[in-house]
């Protein structure tokens, strides 16, 4: 079996793969601060709950946005996992072909996507991926990957706003029936969320306008991505696993 890692700079999502099907998912809490042992633990804990004999995995990957926890995160792969880990880094075989700027800065968790999304969708498409940040990936109907968005998340936005303002609470992030609403909480609600989408629409249509193609398929993944979908026409797919998948894809490539 595969074990996947997508460490981004909120959560952690992790995935079993037998064979081509993904049979476990599940998430921790990304901690700058963990050791090895600690998130040894965590994972060996999580996944015996989930059934998997950890005995059967036989290779791990990982994909990660934050360089300070690799160390430690690793370790506790090599030492609870017993597999030396693959990371997606420059140097190693993604199927991805990268058109931009500087190739080597683009982040691990743009190419597990591209990489996933060429696959099972091809392109030209968008992928947004809803995570702490929220990337607008663009690819060209040869499977390139050209150009990204990046703009705060829906969770960073409600984060600040209720940390950066004297009198307005921390709230949980979900849609008010209406735009109209006549609290404090259902007024950020509405603010974040209607806005939120928004900025979503607005981007595709500029993307889309600005490559001069107007069917492009547009592929959301992320935490939040299927509340945004399910609110907007100009998402077509919602894909909560894409980055797990291109993992997989990515790992598969680099089997020896």
């Amino acid at each position: 079996m595969l074990l996947v890692f997508d460490i981004g700079n909120t959560q952690i999502k992790m995935g079993v793969f037998k064979d081509d099907e993904l049979i476990v998912s599940c998430r921790m809490t990304t901690g700058t601060k963990k050791t090895a042992d600690e998130y040894g633990i965590a994972m060996t804990t999580m996944l015996e709950q989930k059934g998997v004999d950890i005995a059967q995995i036989s290779r791990t990957i990982v994909s990660s946005v934050v360089p300070n926890i690799m160390y430690s995160f690793c370790n506790a792969i090599r030492n609870y996992i017993n597999t030396e880990p693959l990371v997606v880094a420059p140097g190693i075989k993604t199927g991805v072909s990268i058109k931009t700027d500087n190739p080597r800065e683009v982040g691990a968790d743009l190419i597990t996507d591209v990489a996933a999304a060429n696959h099972y969708y091809g392109g030209p498409c968008i992928v947004v991926d809803f995570g702490t940040a929220t990337k607008y990936e663009v690819i060209t109907a040869k499977g390139e990957f050209i150009a990204c968005v990046i703009s705060p998340g829906v969770g960073l936005m409600a984060e600040v706003l209720g940390s950066k303002t004297a009198q307005l609470p921390e709230i949980n992030i979900r849609k008010p029936d209406t735009i109209l609403t006549s609290n404090t909480v259902e007024c950020m609600q509405a603010g974040i969320v209607y806005g939120y989408i928004g900025q979503v629409e607005y981007i595709v249509a500029k993307i889309k306008e600005e490559m001069g193609i107007p069917d492009m398929k547009v592929i959301a993944t992320g935490g939040f991505g299927r509340m945004i979908a399910n609110e907007t026409d100009c998402i077509q797919i919602y894909d909560k696993d894409l980055t797990l998948k291109g993992l997989k894809l990515i790992a598969d490539k680099n089997k020896k």
